[in-house]
């Protein structure tokens, strides 16, 4: 394949709205990230979520989950919020103030794959719902580099991305990864409340507030609750402190628009919320995962922990 077909994808991922594509060369990673990823998972640094130690076999070579695999496209969807919640008021992490951004996601995936795969081609798509190393393979594929808030970061726009991949049976021009610009800085690692983000640049899931308030099933710890302040679902406080994201510009993307009725929800109103107004107030959100049960109980903990 020559390089116009690999800037024909790109063109046309940034038609579908993307905000950046790579491609990377489809093969195991570096040795560095396998023995990166096999020592955080046995050290538990995943905390409760299990799931992230299946299949590790595939997250380390992507042929597995597509043998004819050649290439990797990344792609990137910018979810800066237009809005928020009122300062004061109960705050979610940006990326599940719109719709769920999984089928955002997809839909677009399924575009972009169905104008440029030709017949005889093999094709698949992902976004967080397989063993995919997706912020390595951004970074392999040039759109960024990781930084110390494990966020992929993109000069000149920040890290508040969707991220998602289209495998295809074909080579074409690969893109050149790109150098950390983080540093000496360290601001991600002090904005944490809970020191989740330590100085060599990993992450203790356990001490998370994302973690805690989204995947934990169970009692969030007090310490937890108490570093909490007014988020009731997620955790920004690592990008927002990332001096990179001083360059984020809102989405345009009608569908990751923050509601109107979840933007005028006020602490009195959640604290009398309903089944069936969280139903309605969610459908079709991410904010689904954690459940009506774990969102109350997340509106607990903050509450509870400020009364003390």
């Amino acid at each position: 394949m020559n390089s116009g077909f690999s800037e024909y994808i790109k063109a046309e991922a940034k038609r579908l709205g993307f905000y950046a594509c790579g491609i990377a060369r489809a093969e195991p990673v570096d040795e560095e990230t396998a023995t990166h990823l096999r020592r955080w998972l046995s050290c538990g640094g995943n905390a409760g979520m299990a799931y992230m130690s299946n299949h590790i076999d595939m997250r380390l070579d992507p042929r597995l989950l597509m043998p004819d695999v050649k290439s990797i496209v990344s792609v990137a969807l910018n979810y800066t919020p237009s809005q928020r919640p009122p300062e004061g008021e109960y705050q979610f992490a940006a990326y599940a103030l719109g719709s769920d951004y999984h089928e955002v996601m997809k839909s677009k995936l399924r575009c972009l794959a169905s104008s440029v795969v030709s017949s005889g081609v093999e094709s698949r798509i992902f976004c967080d719902t397989a063993p995919v190393l997706e912020r390595y393979w951004a970074v392999r594929a040039g759109l960024g580099w990781t930084g110390r808030n494990h966020q992929l970061i993109i000069p000149g726009a920040g890290s508040m991305f969707f991220l998602g991949e289209l495998f295809l049976s074909i080579e074409v021009d690969y893109d050149e990864p790109m150098p950390s610009r983080c540093g000496n800085c360290r601001r991600c690692i002090d904005a944490c409340p809970t020191h989740a983000l330590s100085s060599d640049s990993e992450l203790d899931a356990n001490h998370c507030i994302s973690y805690q308030t989204i995947e934990n099933r169970g009692a969030i710890p007090p310490a937890i609750a108490a570093a909490m302040g007014d988020t009731v679902y997620g955790c920004d406080r690592c990008q927002t402190s990332c001096p990179w994201n001083r360059f984020a510009r809102p989405n345009t993307e009608p569908l990751l628009q923050p509601r109107q009725e979840l933007l005028s929800m006020r602490r009195a109103d959640w604290h009398c919320l309903s089944i069936e107004d969280y139903r309605r107030l969610f459908k079709g959100s991410a904010v689904k995962r954690v459940k009506y049960e774990g969102l109350m109980r997340n509106i607990r903990a903050v509450n509870d922990s400020g009364e003390d």
